[in-house]
């Protein structure tokens, strides 16, 4: 989430002061070392404009920071057992690293065990914090737009080839063809979180917020069947998405204009076909739109065609709820779902 500058200010100086009462509420992800730490960390105090604060570990994750090892920010208020820390210590040592059974096995772990502890202690599973870790180092090198020597060099690979197999094995690994194609990837920053935006010169392929749940898949997915290649990039489009999407945060846009790619099935486009007809500040059930498409037994179908939408907010999947009028299912939050059908209510009362 997006911070005032009050609270940036506000969190900056109980991180000078180490001030205890401020443990587990934020983090504060360190420019110059890359790492994030507690309030109370002992580490040499960063100058203000070198720090960034999280309300969650995992958002510091994605960022590309890595837990600091002096304060052991993700241990709060708990010890770290030696298990556990040699988890982590993997991950860092391979964090493109997809992780198996064996993989535990090879550490001398039983990975249920260790899979209960990490998640008692960190108070997310390790799957989850791999993930994070890994999309975090993937969505840094694309949020900074360098060079790929220029990345290759500060990430420590001896050549091209290196850094490329690495960042390629973050992103997923896409089909061994010649016709490769590129697709830009861009980032836009919102009051509810940062969104990432890739597109082509024709046409916006995905728009999702960065700690949506299986974003990962989605990207793999993407390259794999398109055989895409993921670089850093700004172009007409991406320029255009971000305009339109933060004239719609600041109540100055009712209707996208964005010449979208949507991949999927039949049915899941005459779902988002559908979505794209509820008019702003209006919602609509599952079941509405179920019968609307000729068949109300179709409800959970229509509800798995919502959940593959790739191309949040500008195909509004957060306008549906279940029958009963509660919010149901969204993947980039429940409080994000709920803040846009608020802001959208305001958007039709001002622009109407």
């Amino acid at each position: 989430m997006t911070l005032t500058q009050e609270k940036r200010d506000e969190y900056y100086q109980a991180l000078v002061e180490k001030d205890s009462t401020y443990d587990g509420i934020f983090f504060a992800g360190i420019k110059t070392t890359g790492i994030f730490c507690h309030p109370t960390c002992t580490a040499r105090k960063p100058k203000y404009e070198n720090c960034e604060f999280y309300l969650t570990a995992e958002e510091a994750l994605l960022a590309g920071y890595r837990p600091c090892k002096i304060c052991h920010p993700l241990s709060f208020p708990h010890e770290i057992p030696d298990e556990i820390k040699r988890l982590v210590q993997a991950v860092e040592e391979e964090p493109e690293k997809r992780w198996q059974e064996r993989d535990f096995r090879d550490l001398g772990l039983h990975s249920a065990t260790a899979r209960r502890k990490f998640k008692e202690i960190y108070g997310m599973t390790f799957v989850r914090y791999a993930r994070s870790r890994r999309m975090g180092l993937a969505f840094k090198e694309i949020s900074n737009g360098s060079k790929v020597i220029d990345q290759q060099v500060a990430t420590g690979y001896a050549s091209p080839s290196g850094f490329n197999d690495a960042f390629t094995k973050i992103m997923g690994n896409p089909a061994k063809r010649t016709d490769i194609s590129i697709l830009y990837a861009y980032f836009i920053t919102t009051p509810i979180g940062k969104m990432l935006s890739l597109s082509d010169d024709h046409y916006l392929y995905l728009l999702e917020f960065t700690d949506r749940r299986g974003l990962e898949r989605e990207l793999e997915g993407l390259r794999k069947s398109q055989n895409f290649r993921i670089i850093p990039g700004k172009n007409d489009i991406n320029q255009e998405v971000e305009r339109q999407i933060l004239l719609y945060f600041d109540k100055k846009l009712k209707v996208f204009d964005l010449p979208l790619f949507r991949k999927g099935t039949p049915f899941q486009k005459d779902v988002w076909a559908l979505l794209e007809k509820i008019p702003m500040g209006e919602v609509r059930s599952y079941k509405d739109l179920a019968h609307d498409l000729g068949d109300e037994n179709k409800v959970r179908a229509v509800g798995n065609a919502n959940g593959a939408n790739q191309l949040a907010i500008v195909i509004p999947c957060h306008r549906v709820l279940k029958t009963s009028g509660e919010l149901g299912g969204y993947a980039g939050g429940l409080e994000r779902k709920q803040y846009l059908l608020n802001l959208e209510k305001e958007i039709k009362e001002e622009l109407c």
